[in-house]
C-alpha cells in the first residue's frame, strides 16, 4: 500500500477566536485518516492517532512502550534522551519496574483519601477567594486563584514549605516552555533536583506527616526519592492550575453552563469530567512499538513511535455525541484526559477533587464574575507544553 505524504508536524496551533477547540487540522486527520504517518523533528517517521478507540488501544497495549530511550518527541522543544529513565522516574518505565515504583504511591492517591483531603482543599480555596475579595476587582485569576490552590495542595502533600514554593515554581515552568533550549531545560531540571534533594535530606533527619517523609521509610535511595518528588511536584502543579484557569474561561464564555453549575453545585463531578474532556490541556502522549503491531489497518513496525492526540480523541464524534459542544451534564465516561491503561495519571483523583471543590466555590462566591479583558487580548499558553492561559483578568460587582 502506498501511504499519503506524512503529516509534517503534530498540529498544535490554537487561536484566540476558538481557544477551546483542538488545534486546527486534527479533526480533518481524524475524519480522513485516523492513523496517519507523522514526521518527528528528529527525522523519525512515526504515527499520529486521532480517534478515541485507536488511542485507547495503543495506551492499553503492552506491546507499546513508554521507555524514554525508545521515544521520539513530536515537539522540537523536547529532545530525545536516548537513555533509560533515571531511577525512580517510573512514568518513563514499563512494567515490572513501573509497577514496583508506582505501587509505593498508589495508597497516597486513592479516591477515599482524596475525599478526606477535600476539606483542606476547601479551606485553601476559601483563603484564596477571601484574598481575591479583599484585593477587589479586577484581578488576574491565574495568579490569585488558579495557580496558588494546586501549588499549596501539592506542597502540603509532599511536605514542602509553601514559603519555599517560588524556588521550584520558576524551574517547573521553565521545564514546560516549548522555546527552551536543551541547556535551559537541563539547568531547570538540575535546580529542581537540587531543591528536592535538600528536602529529602531534611525528611530523613526529621520526618513529618507527608508523602515524602513516608517514602523515606521505604527502601528507596536518595536519587529515587528526589525523582519521585520531581515528578509529583511538576505533575501536581501545572496541569491542574491550567484546568482551573481555562475551565473558568470556558464557563465565562458559556453562560448557560456557568448558570447551571452555579444553580446546582451538585453537578460538579460531571462538570469537571466534561471540562477535562472538552479542554484537554495535555496535548499528547506517545508510545513506541516493541514489535510489529497491526493497528487500524496499518502495520506499525517495531521501533516506530505512535503519538496519541488527547484533544482529538476527546472530541471524537464516534464516541462523544456532539463533541464540540460543552455540556456539563454529559456522560463523559472514557475520556482520555488523564491517559489510559497502566500509565494513567496517578494524581488524577487529586486533580478531580481540586477542580470539583474550587470551581463551584468560585462561581458561587462571585455571582457576577466576568472577563475584564477582551478575549482577543488574552495570551494563550501556546508556548508551553500544557495548554491554558497566561493571565485571566476577571472582575465582579463588589
Amino acid at each position: 500500500m502506498t501511504l499519503p505524504n506524512p503529516v509534517p508536524a503534530l498540529p498544535t496551533e490554537r487561536t484566540t477566536e476558538r481557544p477551546f477547540d483542538p488545534p486546527s487540522g486534527l479533526a480533518q486527520l481524524r475524519e480522513e485518516r485516523p492513523l496517519s504517518r507523522l514526521s518527528y523533528p528528529d527525522g523519525h517517521l512515526g504515527w499520529v492517532v486521532t480517534t478515541h478507540a485507536l488511542g485507547r488501544r495503543v495506551l492499553a497495549d503492552p506491546r507499546f512502550s513508554v521507555r524514554s530511550e525508545l521515544q521520539h518527541s513530536p515537539l522540537t522543544a523536547v529532545a530525545r534522551s536516548n537513555q533509560p529513565a533515571p531511577p525512580g522516574v517510573f512514568a518513563l518505565m514499563d512494567p515490572p519496574d513501573h509497577t514496583r515504583y508506582r505501587r509505593l504511591l498508589t495508597g497516597e492517591f486513592t479516591v477515599r483519601r482524596m475525599r478526606v483531603l477535600a476539606e483542606r482543599i476547601q479551606e485553601i480555596t476559601t483563603e484564596r477567594l477571601d484574598a481575591m475579595e479583599e484585593a477587589g476587582p479586577p484581578v488576574d485569576l491565574v495568579k490569585t486563584w488558579a495557580h496558588p490552590i494546586p501549588a499549596q495542595v501539592i506542597c502540603e502533600l509532599l511536605g514542602v514549605p509553601y514559603a519555599a514554593r517560588a524556588r521550584f515554581e520558576t524551574h517547573a515552568l521553565g521545564l514546560a516552555r516549548l522555546d527552551a533550549s536543551r541547556e535551559e531545560i537541563g539547568a531547570a531540571a538540575a535546580a529542581m533536583r537540587g531543591f528536592i534533594g535538600e528536602l529529602v535530606t531534611e525528611k530523613r533527619a526529621d520526618p513529618t506527616d507527608d508523602i515524602l517523609s513516608g517514602l523515606t521509610r521505604s527502601d528507596l535511595t536518595d536519587e529515587e526519592l528526589i525523582n519521585f518528588g520531581f515528578m509529583l511536584l511538576a505533575g501536581g502543579l501545572d496541569t491542574t492550575a491550567n484546568m482551573l484557569a481555562l475551565g473558568t474561561y470556558a464557563l465565562l464564555q458559556h453562560p448557560e453552563q456557568l448558570a447551571a453549575l452555579r444553580a446546582d453545585p451538585g453537578i460538579a463531578e460531571s462538570a469537571v469530567e466534561e471540562l477535562l474532556r472538552y479542554l484537554s490541556v495535555a496535548p499528547f502522549t506517545s508510545r513506541t512499538a516493541l514489535e510489529d503491531v497491526e493497528l487500524g489497518g496499518e502495520l506499525i513496525k517495531a521501533g516506530e513511535t505512535v503519538t496519541v492526540s488527547i484533544p482529538a480523541a476527546n472530541r471524537d464524534p464516534q464516541h462523544f455525541a456532539d463533541p464540540d459542544t460543552l455540556d456539563l451534564l454529559r456522560p463523559t465516561g472514557g475520556h482520555v484526559a488523564f491517559g489510559h491503561g497502566v500509565h494513567q495519571c496517578i494524581g488524577q483523583q487529586l486533580a478531580r477533587v481540586e477542580l470539583q471543590v474550587a470551581l463551584p466555590a468560585l462561581v458561587s462566591r462571585f455571582p457576577t464574575l466576568r472577563l475584564a479583558a477582551s478575549p482577543e487580548d488574552l495570551a494563550l499558553r501556546t508556548d508551553m507544553i500544557v495548554y491554558g492561559v497566561h493571565q485571566l483578568p476577571v472582575a465582579w460587582d463588589a
